[in-house]
C-alpha cells in the first residue's frame, strides 16, 4: 500500500499550522494551497480581528526553544511604555539580547537618545546592546542591521518582545529595506496576531524568527473595545501636556483613569499618552467612577507614574495622587525617564 503524506504547510501571518477541517479551530483556510488561514485573510483584507485565548499560546514553552538555539534575540518594547520588570526576560533567556527601544518617533525629538540608553544601562540588565529604533518612520534601522550582523551567531535571529511593542512592523520594515523577497507577514494593532514561530528569509545573512508578542494581561489594552486600540497605537509623536495641579483637583484621561491630587504644593505633571485620549479636568465629585477600582501612590520627587499601555505622567515634585482605573490594569513609579 503506498501512503501518500500530506504536506505540513503553515500559515504565513500567524504561523499556525494550515487545516481545511474545522472552521472553529486554528489555521482553517478553505483551500490548503492558500497561504493564510481564515483569520489572517480576514484581518489582512478586511480589519476584522477575532481574539484568540492567551491559554491557546504556550509563550513558555516558546521561550524555552529560543533559549536552548542560543541564537542571537532582539527584545522588542515600546519606547512609551517600558515594561516595569525589563530584565524578566532574562528568567527565560540565556541568549545575547540586544534590546530594542522601538517607536522612538512617538517621543518629542527634543529627548535624546543618549539620556535613554543611559537610563537604561543604570538598570545593569547586561543586554549585549541597546538600540532606539522607530520602525515606523524607517529611524536607525542601519544601525539595528550592523548591530546584528556584528552579534549574530547564525543566519536565525529570534525577535521576542510583548504585543502591541511593533515586533511585527520592525520585521516588515526589514523585509522592505534589505530583503530579497516577498511575505504574507501579518501587521496589526491587535494582540495575539502571530500564534507560533514564523520564518521571515530576509537576506542570505537574515533570517528573522518572529515569535508570539507576550500577552501582559495588566495592560490597558485588553480592557478597551476594538474601536480604542487604534488611539492607543497611535502613529503620532506625542504632544507632553503639562498641568499644574492643587490638593483638591482632579484630571481625567479619557474614560480609562481619573486622577486626584490629593496632598502636595501644586505641581507640574507632564503626561506622554497618545494624544488621542484627551485630558479633562474634573472634580472629586465626578460620577466617572463605575467600575474603576482605586490606586493611591506616594510619588516621589522625580518621579513618572507609568500606567501600563497608556504611557507616562512626568511628576516634578513630589505628592500623594490617587488613580481611579480597572483593578486589572498595573500601575508603577519610576525615576524619572526624561
Amino acid at each position: 500500500m503506498v501512503s501518500i503524506l500530506k504536506k505540513i504547510k503553515h500559515c504565513e501571518g500567524c504561523g499556525v499550522k494550515l487545516q481545511d477541517e474545522n472552521i472553529l479551530n486554528l489555521g482553517y483556510t478553505t483551500n490548503l494551497n492558500n497561504d493564510l488561514c481564515m483569520r489572517c485573510f480576514r484581518l489582512k483584507n478586511y480589519g476584522e480581528y477575532e481574539s484568540i485565548s492567551s491559554s491557546l499560546v504556550d509563550y513558555e514553552k516558546i521561550l524555552s526553544m529560543v533559549n536552548r538555539s542560543r541564537e542571537l534575540v532582539l527584545y522588542v518594547v515600546d519606547i512609551v511604555n517600558i515594561p516595569e520588570n525589563l530584565s524578566i526576560i532574562k528568567n527565560y533567556l540565556k541568549n545575547d539580547i540586544i534590546l530594542v527601544l522601538n517607536k522612538r518617533d512617538l517621543l518629542p525629538m527634543s529627548v535624546k537618545d543618549e539620556k535613554i540608553i543611559d537610563y537604561i544601562k543604570k538598570l545593569n540588565i547586561n543586554f549585549k546592546d541597546i538600540v532606539i529604533i522607530s520602525s515606523e518612520k524607517n529611524l536607525n534601522m542601519d544601525n539595528l542591521y550592523k548591530k546584528i550582523i556584528k552579534y549574530k551567531k547564525s543566519n536565525e535571529i529570534y525577535v521576542v518582545g510583548y504585543t502591541n511593542a511593533g515586533k511585527s512592523s520592525l520585521i516588515s520594515r526589514f523585509i522592505s529595506d534589505y530583503g530579497d523577497g516577498d511575505t504574507n507577514l501579518t501587521v496589526s494593532p491587535l494582540p495575539s496576531t502571530t500564534l507560533n514561530k514564523v520564518y521571515i528569509p530576509i537576506s542570505k545573512d537574515i533570517t528573522l524568527i518572529d515569535t508570539p508578542g507576550i500577552i501582559d494581561n495588566s495592560n490597558v489594552i485588553n480592557f478597551v473595545e476594538k474601536k480604542l486600540y487604534k488611539k492607543l497605537n497611535s502613529k503620532k509623536e506625542i504632544k507632553p501636556r503639562t498641568y499644574q495641579l492643587s490638593k483638591g483637583q482632579s484630571l481625567l484621561l479619557g474614560d480609562l483613569v481619573r486622577l486626584d491630587y490629593i496632598e502636595g504644593d501644586k505641581n507640574s505633571l507632564t503626561f506622554y499618552i497618545p494624544n488621542e485620549i484627551k485630558i479633562r479636568r474634573t472634580s472629586f465629585k465626578s460620577d466617572k467612577l463605575k467600575d474603576l477600582a482605586l490606586t493611591s501612590l506616594d510619588v516621589g520627587y522625580a518621579n513618572d507614574i507609568c500606567i501600563n499601555g497608556l504611557g507616562f505622567i512626568k511628576v516634578v515634585a513630589g505628592s500623594k495622587v490617587n488613580l481611579y482605573l480597572n483593578k486589572d490594569i498595573s500601575v508603577f513609579m519610576r525615576n524619572n525617564l526624561i
